[in-house]
């Protein structure tokens, strides 16, 4: 009797393929990678203004971009780099002149 095997298959999330090719914006390679928050707000606010499909304010085009990441990217996410992200988003609301949450 023959065993069936599995082949692996290499399955790609559907959330690192809306990072990766967002229609809203044209992010940097490794944006949420950085480590400093301002450089992450920062090209946030670039890539969410200049941007010309944005459905959205500029500022809730790129607010929108940095949960999604952070949500999608969960527990794999590391306790130092998730902290980065949190402190980019008081950044980009400090960027925008919107009252801090």
């Amino acid at each position: 009797m023959a065993t069936k095997r599995k082949s692996k298959q290499v399955t790609r999330k559907w959330s690192a393929k809306v990072t990766e090719t967002s229609d809203a914006l044209d992010l940097k390679k490794n944006v949420f990678k950085q480590k400093d928050p301002e450089k992450i707000a920062g090209s946030l606010k670039d890539s969410a203004e200049h941007s010309k499909r944005r459905k959205a304010s500029s500022f809730q085009s790129a607010m929108s971009m940095l949960n999604f990441y952070i949500n999608r990217a969960g527990k794999n996410l590391p306790k130092a780099q998730k902290r980065h992200l949190e402190s980019a988003k008081k950044k980009l609301r400090k960027l925008y002149d919107r009252p801090a949450q």
